[in-house]
């Protein structure tokens, strides 16, 4: 299965993927970063997956979510007739479960359940056993309870249920997860909990206050991010997925399973322009609890709950996601020293309190304090947005969020009345501004360039007319714009940085695809500079990559037409959003100063 063949069901706590054969492949339980029970994504069948598909090789399929909500119904024609599965997760009352319908709509099909339990990524073969009207399967700490409206057999270590389905029938299966020291619960009412899960997703939906041409792309993606946020503590996650590669076969395979301060700053941006206020503020709060402490220690990411040891290994017994291994757990990035995180992290704050929710003191005392750090901080070199796996350099893009970073601070205190050491921001800011245009631009590409007196383009530089640090059309900008146009611009994609250098930058063998937030942003680019014809097509382009459930992924290979990474991607996701709006309100500028 390509990526693409994947659909998202999530219960705002932990996500699984569901692919177009009606196979459950990829399912971590009780949340988004626990070890996975089906597997089958990155390795195969045995390594764990929940199939139910009719028997016939014959199959055309075709499947949507129900408006507005992430309840997903997959139809199969078959020469025999036709039937629909629903599948949903719940919004979790106790213990997460897992639920799917068969419906059959036009003569008579035969079906075949399959369900194969491995705990601990595929890799623990459970104790099976019957408990009253469910099976229950048992390994170490975790459970899974399963029920069945027709009856199962044991065959190969694996759970089997054949059985045929007419026009007008319905057959209900479902799993729970629970610690295996406590009973499961009582029997699961399927057709109940998908009507009530249906009702909360569209109640949720209906708060949105985006309103574009691009409606429906923008509600997808706003139910996707939603989908992605660890409802108890307010975390968002960046991806649902562990090593899925950035090329197949290679070693670009990382664990995005956790919560990155700068994917999840963008993201607070999309609910506040969206009018999801609870949204921000518990992810404003998860934020306070997670880097309070020594500002020195901040991290750039955290696991679901605020955890800061995410320590990163392999795990052999998998093969990986069409043979790319290692299949990582953890992330070592979680010990870089990222500048930006640093500016994005205050100006997410900023944007809070320009809402109104983000006036109280504690916050700000760790803003000072954060700032503090700073003002020697941002003089070393980093790792950079990229988090290269080489030696620290002083990238621009960095220096810009630490510009930032003062800018928004100076703004707290002359805008908000905030109390701090204003001259001394300013001092930084003017600083940081003048080393950044020294520095950071190179006369001779036209443009400002990946680090300090080099040439190579970056297209986290696509960001600098977002943060003010320069007017959208200062000449610099603008050529900026042009030169990663020139270079990194592939097939209407763009590239992080150039394939052939990507060895130098990183560390890691050369060979990713494009990389589809930096696509976004070159979009609303075009919009802020008046080239609103180009940022229509780019941003048309890039919904036409969705797959049929409106999803994406990280990057994206325009040339074998695929999807690349991590599955589906939060930033990903927020650029659809943000883009949507920025060219949505260019347009409206636009028809004002017409009508003036």
């Amino acid at each position: 299965m390509r990526i693409e063949d994947y659909g998202l069901l999530g219960d705002t706590q932990t996500a699984a993927l569901v692919s177009r054969a009606g196979s459950i492949d990829w399912l971590c339980l009780p949340r988004f970063d626990s070890p996975a029970c089906f597997a089958a994504l990155l390795g195969g069948e045995d390594n764990g997956h929940w199939r139910i598909a009719p028997l016939s090789e014959k199959t055309s399929v075709q499947r949507r979510y129900r408006p507005g909500t992430l309840v997903l119904e997959t139809d199969f024609e078959t020469p025999e007739g036709a039937v629909r599965v629903v599948d949903c997760m719940p919004i979790r009352k106790n213990n997460p479960d897992v639920i799917r319908l068969v419906e059959g709509r036009r003569g008579t099909v035969r079906m075949r359940m399959q369900l194969v339990v491995r705990f601990d990524y595929g890799s623990v073969l459970p104790w099976v056993r019957r408990v009253g009207d469910h099976l229950e399967a048992v390994a170490g700490p975790n459970a899974l309870s399963i029920w069945s409206e027709v009856e199962t057999r044991g065959e190969d270590f694996k759970t089997i249920a054949e059985f045929e389905i007419k026009e007008g029938q319905s057959v209900a299966f479902a799993v729970r997860w629970h610690p295996s020291h406590r009973h499961p619960g009582g029997h699961i009412d399927v057709r109940k909990e998908i009507a009530e899960t249906e009702r909360w997703w569209k109640d949720w939906s209906s708060q949105s206050q985006c309103r574009n041409e691009w409606q429906e792309a923008t509600q997808r993606s706003l139910i996707t991010l939603k989908a992605l946020t660890y409802a108890p503590t307010g975390g968002i996650v960046a991806a649902a997925t562990t090593s899925l590669p950035e090329k197949p076969g290679g070693v670009r395979n990382w664990d995005y399973r956790y919560c990155w301060l700068r994917d999840a700053t963008f993201t607070l941006f999309s609910f506040l322009n969206a009018g999801y206020r609870e949204e921000a503020c518990a992810w404003k709060d998860w934020l306070l609890r997670a880097v309070a402490g020594d500002p020195s220690k901040l991290q750039i990411m955290y696991g679901t709950a605020g955890e800061r040891r995410l320590e990163e290994y392999e795990i052999p017994w998998l093969p990986g996601y069409e043979g790319s291994a290692p299949v990582r757990i953890g992330n070592a990035a979680h010990t870089q020293f990222q500048l930006d995180v640093y500016g994005e992290v205050i100006a997410s704050l900023h944007r809070a309190r320009e809402e109104g929710i983000n006036h109280d003191e504690p916050s700000w005392r760790l803003q000072c304090a954060i700032l503090e750090f700073l003002e020697s901080a941002w003089q070393e070199p980093d790792e950079g947005i990229w988090e290269v796996r080489g030696p620290r350099r002083h990238f621009t893009h960095s220096k810009l969020m630490a510009w930032v970073a003062f800018d928004r601070a100076v703004q707290a205190v002359e805008r908000f009345g905030m109390y701090g050491p204003v001259d001394r921001w300013k001092w930084h800011r003017q600083r940081l501004h003048d080393e950044i245009c020294a520095k950071g631009f190179h006369p001779g590409v036209g443009a400002f360039t990946q680090e300090y007196g080099k040439d190579r383009l970056d297209a986290s530089l696509l960001m600098l007319p977002f943060t003010g640090f320069l007017p959208v059309d200062d000449k610099r900008v603008l050529g900026t714009i042009r030169a990663i146009e020139r270079d990194l611009l592939v097939d209407g994609f763009v590239l992080r940085y150039h394939p052939d250098e990507s060895s130098n930058v990183d560390g890691l063998p050369p060979g990713e695809g494009a990389f589809l937030p930096c696509t976004f942003w070159l979009a609303s680019n075009y919009a802020m500079v008046g080239r609103m014809d180009e940022a229509r097509a780019v941003f048309e382009r890039l919904l036409a990559i969705r797959n049929d459930l409106g999803l994406l992924s990280e990057e994206y290979d325009p040339r074998a037409k695929r999807l690349l990474g991590n599955f589906p991607q939060a930033f990903t996701h927020v650029g659809l959003v943000n883009t949507a709006g920025r060219i949505a309100a260019e347009l409206e500028k636009t028809r004002a100063n017409e009508a003036h």
